[in-house]
């Protein structure tokens, strides 16, 4: 049976207060706005709306828009008021998915320990005496701790995949372009890319799916139907290379 999105409203709340790890967050958005949006999405999922990821629950990180909350990079005096949401997280939000809040980070998305930052440095997971990993270390550690289904980063040289290998989580980082960076802080606009973590390969494949495909305000756009390969396809990319040979 599957869980509801207002249950899953209630389980993220429950776990935020159980496990009191208060510098995963910059903003964390309001019980009572989650709950309505999640009877808003299971009265769409009534009318018969597809919407694959409904309740899932996302944490993203501070340095990626969400309309409506300030995005700070973890820097106080450069925050703004976001006026709309990053294409990234909106296709999220398409698909059904619950934005619980912005995350902690490395100060503008420049580090790899997940300490360089004034709301605090994030913690690991699972043994709180060492590093989280960074850049992306709220969002990391808000998958890993339960929080959330859903995390999203962003990774330059490392920000995504570092921090979902010191927390034991799958970390996605797409070829560059494939997932829009529109609404996006630069840290080196070349180079920058949105990721993805989850706590299986499954809904890790699924999130950045969503997210995936071109952008008209994305400087560095990928191809309209973009594909994807994952570990399990490696033993059938090896047999058929070996065939061809």
């Amino acid at each position: 049976m599957s869980i509801s999105p207002t249950a899953r409203v209630a389980a993220a709340y429950a776990r935020i207060a159980e496990v009191d790890r208060p510098e995963v967050w910059v903003t964390l958005r309001d019980k009572d706005i989650l709950e309505a949006e999640a009877r808003e999405v299971e009265r769409q999922l009534a009318d018969g709306a597809n919407l694959p990821l409904a309740g899932l629950i996302v944490a993203v990180k501070d340095n990626v828009d969400v309309e409506g909350l300030p995005t700070t990079a973890a820097c106080p005096e450069f925050a703004y008021p976001a006026i709309e949401t990053a294409t990234a997280v909106q296709r999220l939000r398409d698909a059904g998915a619950l934005i619980i809040g912005k995350t902690n980070l490395d100060q503008f998305a420049t580090g790899l320990v997940g300490t360089r930052s004034p709301y605090g440095a994030v913690r690991n997971a699972f043994h709180p005496e060492l590093v989280s990993g960074g850049s992306s270390s709220g969002s990391a550690v808000a998958v890993a701790l339960g929080i959330a289904d859903i995390g999203i980063g962003t990774d330059t040289a490392g920000s995504g995949r570092v921090p979902a290998a010191f927390n034991n989580l799958v970390g996605v980082k797409a070829t560059l372009g494939v997932i829009p960076t529109h609404g996006v802080v630069p840290a080196c606009i070349d180079y920058d890319a949105v990721t993805v973590f989850a706590r299986d390969l499954d809904l890790a494949v699924r999130a950045a799916r969503t997210m995936s495909g071109p952008d008209e305000k994305t400087r560095v756009v990928a191809p309209g139907q973009p594909t994807f390969r994952w570990p399990r396809d490696r033993s059938r990319t090896s047999r058929s290379r070996a065939r061809k040979t």
